[in-house]
């Protein structure tokens, strides 16, 4: 290829200039790969593809020689296309910056594409994924000194501080009890914004100002499913779980960005997400309680629509515990507050069961008979008949309330069994997918011996304690989750996006969950769960035009060291992921086919397989 020279003619000096670009294009194609990640710190993709070469030889157990074969076999990751003969050898790894990437939450990437986003309403900590041309396809090391988590319950009261090795919100809320560093740990006392005495007493007290009996919040098992919004650490969710309350902890990736982090490292449920302009992931009528705690949210803006999304979430009969300086200061501006939020909720025809102290519950109406009575023109008003409060997946909030279903309204209620006969007993919004009880009752027998074969599978490699956060990909009713009624685990039930929204469903069953699309990331911290459920997922993906490769390394990069993962599919999908065992560090554990389930689907195979813990060489000096 000629270069040209400084005294060569003009012609000659277009065609060197082109050369050059070509071969920087060319440069960039190789190395831009294809993984659900961004840029870091405004790195630029020549300079972060060099970055993975180097580092995709650093991981111990990598052998040195493979470079070149590792290079050819990533550049072929993500086109769905790669042949039967070329078996990857190993992946890149991200620099350790990246340890705790969150693709589709990466404040990086909102600078670097220059977003145009309304930071006034929340916009920059919602969902925003990479395009194509800045994905990557690196796996993501642990931090210098990572251990294998604590196991629970000890994990609710304390994490080895290697694992998220920041402590800013142990200083900034060291008044507060929130966490506390003790040499090689993070201690968890209890404590919040609200309650730094400790979460249980403060639990006590709202069960106390509601009249429920023995101060038990569940309420004889009729209060199951809370929502914490701006949970902090969790620690509300977490003292909720000994009353057989489940709680779906939700916060932003914001200025406390690792308070989600340190909730799942704990093992309590948790979600990073925030009120801002979407919907949240989950169906209309899915909480008996939201809850509140010096959260500080603007309720009064935009018409309401923020206390207008907590209204579609809250079951019948639902209530809202509001513990902030409005519900009891007497300067100027929160009796404004006060005034124009007391306003609002009379206008959706919220009442207040109870006011004690710095603690105020409002409760939603059973009926929509308030509604109905309202003078003509008041607002909000109530949504159109058209608007279909399950849709949620990319959806706007709207400033409307929610009317119940002709059901709802004529039962005074959702009809479900108190917790935990719920688990069991066939929910009414069943008839919304043409399901019988009789479906239902199948459905849940057909889980409990897929899960009890499962454990089978597992028992020679887990003891009872190994494993505590779990995830079912593909939720449908929930009966998975279900199944592990009596091991001491919490499942995130996600139900794909594109297929029946069964997620009412999982809720009404008393379990907890969201709505995702596969094709991209989920919204977790890497290493937050101990074991992933993929039951047809990579069949599912085969129909999209997605990567089966991008969901491998999602699912690397979601799942803890020496987690499980158990694949649930057909025959070709559980060979094309042994292809990628060795690159992707896994470990196969057990194969079985699905010839004794007795079952429609006797031509799945079932696969599990283990994640190895593997360090960066920088991290592995850190731990020497």
């Amino acid at each position: 290829m000629s270069r040209g020279r400084a005294d060569g003619s003009p012609k000659k000096r277009l065609i060197a200039s082109i050369c050059v670009v070509a071969i920087f294009l060319g440069f960039l194609y190789v190395f831009g790969g294809s993984i659900f990640g961004s840029q870091n710190g405004g790195s630029s993709t020549l300079d972060y593809g060099k970055s993975l070469k180097r580092l995709g030889s650093s991981y111990l157990g990598s052998d040195d020689d493979t470079d070149s074969k590792q290079d050819e076999s990533s550049s072929n990751l993500g086109k769905g296309d790669v042949e039967d003969d070329i078996i990857p050898k190993s992946f890149p790894v991200c620099d350790d910056r990246h340890s705790e990437l969150i693709p589709c939450l990466d404040r990086h990437l909102i600078y670097q594409m220059r977003m145009k986003l309304d930071l006034s309403v929340m916009e920059h900590y919602e969902r925003h994924c990479p395009p194509a041309e800045r994905r990557y396809n690196c796996l993501i090391p642990p931090p210098p000194g990572y251990k294998i988590p604590i196991k629970w319950p000890q994990s609710r009261d304390e994490v080895w501080k290697a694992n998220i090795p920041h402590t800013h919100l142990a200083h900034e809320k060291s008044d507060q009890n929130w966490m506390v560093v003790k040499g090689e740990k993070i201690n968890f006392p209890g404590g919040g914004t609200h309650f730094h005495y400790g979460a249980d007493k403060y639990i006590a007290s709202i069960a106390n100002m509601l009249n429920f009996s023995n101060n038990n919040l569940n309420n004889e098992g009729r209060l199951r499913t809370v929502l914490d919004v701006g949970c902090g650490v969790a620690s509300f969710g977490a003292y909720l779980l000994s009353s057989d309350i489940i709680a779906m902890s939700l916060a932003p990736n914001d200025v406390h960005q690792n308070q989600i982090q340190f909730a799942l490292e704990r093992g309590i449920p948790a979600y990073l997400g925030v009120l801002g302009t979407k919907r949240l992931p989950y169906p209309s009528r899915s909480f008996e309680l939201a809850h509140c705690s010096r959260c500080r949210i603007d309720w009064l803006q935009r018409d309401g629509i923020l206390l207008l999304e907590l209204d579609r979430l809250l079951r019948p009969g639902g209530y809202f515990a509001y513990s902030s300086p409005e519900a009891y200061a007497q300067d100027e501006e929160d009796l404004r507050i006060w005034r124009e939020m007391s306003d609002l909720v009379g206008r959706m025809c919220w009442r207040i069961a109870a006011k004690r102290n710095q603690t105020v519950i409002w409760q939603k109406p059973l009926t929509n008979d308030c509604y109905m009575e309202r003078e003509p023109g008041t607002r909000p008003p109530l949504c159109q008949s058209d608007s279909d409060p399950d849709a949620v997946w990319g959806v706007n909030m709207e400033a409307c309330i929610t009317p119940y279903s002709d059901h709802d309204n004529r039962v005074k209620g959702s009809g479900l069994a108190p917790w935990p006969a719920r688990l069991t007993s066939p929910p009414p919004r069943l008839a919304d997918f043409g399901y019988s009880s009789d479906m239902f009752e199948k459905d849940t027998e057909l889980w409990k011996r897929r899960v009890e074969k499962y454990w089978n599978l597992l028992n020679p490699k887990i003891k009872s304690n190994t494993l505590r956060n779990i995830m079912d990909m593909k939720a449908h009713m929930g009966s998975f989750g279900a199944a592990l009624r009596d091991k001491n685990v919490w499942v995130m039930n996600v139900v794909p996006k594109d297929g029946l929204n069964t997620l009412k469903l999982v809720y009404d069953r008393g379990l907890i969950g969201t709505t995702h699309d596969w094709c991209e990331a989920f919204s977790t911290y890497p290493r937050t769960y101990d074991l992933l459920h993929a039951w047809t997922v990579f069949s599912d993906l085969e129909k999209k035009d997605c990567s089966q490769e991008d969901l491998l390394i999602e699912i690397d990069r979601i799942l803890r060291p020496s987690g499980y993962i158990i694949i649930r599919d057909k025959q070709p999908v559980i060979d094309f992921v042994k292809k990628y065992l060795t690159a992707l560090h896994w470990e196969a554990v057990a194969t079985a086919d699905s010839s004794s389930d007795s079952d429609q689907d006797s031509d799945e195979v079932v696969f599990i397989v283990q994640k190895k813990l593997w360090l960066t060489s920088e991290s592995f000096r850190d731990t020497e």
